[in-house]
Formats: C-alpha cells, structure tokens, sequence
C-alpha cells in the first residue's frame, strides 16, 4: 500500500478554510460547539440529507437540550423523538450513550478521545466530527462528501465503501487536518463535497482548490471515485389493517432489528401469490383481535434500506373489544409523542373515508 500523499500546502489550507468561512451554509448546528448538539446533529446526519435532518434536529434539541434531559426520557420518548428519520438504531444507540454519560461522565459529553469513542454508536466518523468541532482534536473525518473529494484531489480510483480503499482515505484524511481549526477544516472538506465537488457535474469553476486538485489538471473529475455497483432492491408485499375509534387507530408494537419499539397497525409480510386476508386475520388473532376485514384498493409503496415494500392498506371492523395488552394501543397520527414508523404515518394519512 503507497503512503499517504503529501499533504496540500498551506496556501491550499488557507483557501479552503476562507471559502468555507465565507459560503458555508447557515446550518442551527453550525451555530454552536456544544458537543451534545453537535454530536446530535452529525447522528442524525448520517444516512439523512441536511434538508430532511433538519427540523428533526431542531425539534429534537428543543426538546432536549442537553444530555441529561435526552438521558432521562424513556426509550419510547426516544424513539418518538426520532420517528420518521429512520436508522433507529441511530436513536438507541445515542439514548444509550446519553445514560452512560450521565451514569459516568457526570453529564458532560466527554473530552477524552478514548472515553467518547467508547460510547455506543460512536464510531471513527463522529469521534472525528465531534472532537475536531467541539474540542479542536486534529482528528480527521471520512463520509461520502470528504472521500469524495479526496479521490478527485488524488485522482485515483478509491471507494470508501472497500476496506483497503477506506484505509488509504483515512490516512489521506488524517494527513491533511491543520493544528489550528481542525473542526472547521473538516467541515469544509464535507460542505466543498455536497455543494461544490458533487458526484454529478461538479462546479470545478467554483472550486477553492481546484489548482491542488489531479482531476482537475486531468479533466475528468467525475470519473473518481468511480462507481459504486447498486444493490438491487428487494422487492416484498405486505397488508395492515386500519382499525379506528374516534379518530384514532389501533396499533402494535413492532419487534425486529430495524423498526423494535415502534408502532404500527397489525399487519402481515404476504408470500409471493398469497392473498392478505387470511393472513391479515392470522396476525389479528395472534394479538387476541376479532375484526371484519375489507381491502380499500389504497396500496402504499414504502422503502426501508434495500426493500421496496408494496403495501395494502385493509380496514378493519372490530367485533368485540380489544384486549388490554402492553403491545396494543390507540395512536393519533398527529401526536409525536407516540414512536409511530414512518409507514404507519404514511399509511394512516392515506386511509380512505
């Protein structure tokens, strides 16, 4: 494996930290060094576009402005916080860490590189992202905008997503952060990939460092990194049943890696060529539920990391009350309060009258 390349000279630091101070976008995140916010937003950022993780965050910090409030909420509370962003192990993983910063670090988000990485969720991205940010550690930050850029700088065919090639990135990354304003350099390097040096038609025209970038000089900056081959979305059917009462809809707790501790309507993964009602009333009668069932023609198409879900939305009448379970209860779709998933949001708005 090639060493690191040498690092750009402090003229080219000097012009992308300027470019950065002067266009960056005004984020809320951007408005503040403290790490509990700070470590917030980069959680929800990963997997999330800005424009999407936005109102979450704010909403979100409103709400819990500190570690030691988010620590205190039950994990409900958690991931009703969360519902609609998706990767709920993002918001697990982040209440659990919130304990244990409570629990062991007094409250305070720790200083200590060793200590922080040691929380859950904390991998090599957001100690970097967070540290650099809050703390000013010249430690470096690898996403898909700053591999990016490093690929084209480099012009070498280098994907972040192979293990060897991720190697040689993060040392590329490593050797470039200054001493002085580490957070901010890195912060550039991210807001230079998604504004500037886009995978598609990147505006070389408007870039700070193009006279430092080997693409550039080659002019065939979109060949790098080159592209990553799809994986092809699995495609799979599924039928829920609305059953409503005054308004509200009754849903179950769903269990699982992806979506455990949030709420749906009852419903039933359907194998290929099988019809929804005999398994619809199978599910039902697993959760103690009698209901009358006619299909609404409404279909819902919903995706969950690489499964495209076609999804029949059925309603239910039901003959007898309800049992009291702990997995079953009465959700409105406006009240955030309830960790809803976002095809149970999707599905209820779509319900027909």
């Amino acid at each position: 494996m090639s060493a690191p390349a040498k690092p750009p000279n402090r003229a080219a630091q000097r012009a992308l930290l300027a470019w950065y101070r002067r266009h960056r976008r005004d984020l809320p995140w951007r408005r503040t060094r403290d790490p509990w916010r700070v470590w917030v937003s980069e959680v929800m950022l990963q997997q999330t576009r800005v424009a999407a993780a936005t109102p979450y965050y704010e909403r979100f910090v409103a709400r819990f402005p500190g570690v030691r409030a988010f620590a205190a909420a039950s994990l409900e509370e958690a991931l009703a916080s969360w519902a609609g962003l998706g990767y709920y192990r993002r918001a697990r993983q982040l209440h659990e860490a919130a304990r244990l910063v409570v629990r062991e670090h007094a409250g305070r988000v720790p200083s200590d590189a060793a200590a922080f990485a040691a929380l859950p969720g904390v991998g090599r991205y957001t100690l970097g992202a967070v540290h650099s940010i809050s703390f000013d550690s010249p430690l470096p930050v690898l996403d898909g905008n700053v591999a990016r850029v490093l690929a084209r700088w480099l012009a070498r065919p280098l994907q972040a997503k192979r293990p060897a090639d991720a190697k040689v990135l993060w040392a590329e990354a490593a050797a470039r952060v200054p001493a002085a304003s580490p957070g901010d350099w890195n912060q550039a390097l991210m807001e230079l990939g998604a504004t500037i040096c886009t995978p598609r038609a990147p505006r070389c025209g408007a870039c700070p460092v193009r006279a430092h970038c080997r693409a550039f000089a080659l002019g065939t900056p979109e060949a790098f990194p080159p592209a990553a081959p799809r994986r092809a979305a699995e495609r799979l059917r599924r039928a829920i049943v609305l059953i409503e009462r005054r308004g509200h809809v009754l849903v179950t707790r769903l269990d699982g890696p992806l979506l455990a501790g949030l709420w749906e309507p009852p419903g039933a993964d359907l194998a290929a060529g099988a019809g929804a009602r005999r398994s619809l009333g199978g599910a039902l009668r697993a959760l103690g539920l009698r209901a009358a069932l006619a299909d609404t023609g409404v279909r819902v198409r919903h995706t969950i990391t690489h499964r495209a879900i076609e999804v029949e939305l059925w309603r239910g009448t039901l003959r007898e009350p309800p049992p009291r379970r702990a997995n079953l209860r009465w959700a409105d779709a406006a009240n955030r309060d309830v960790a809803l998933s976002a095809l149970a949001r999707k599905a209820i708005g779509r319900r027909a009258g």
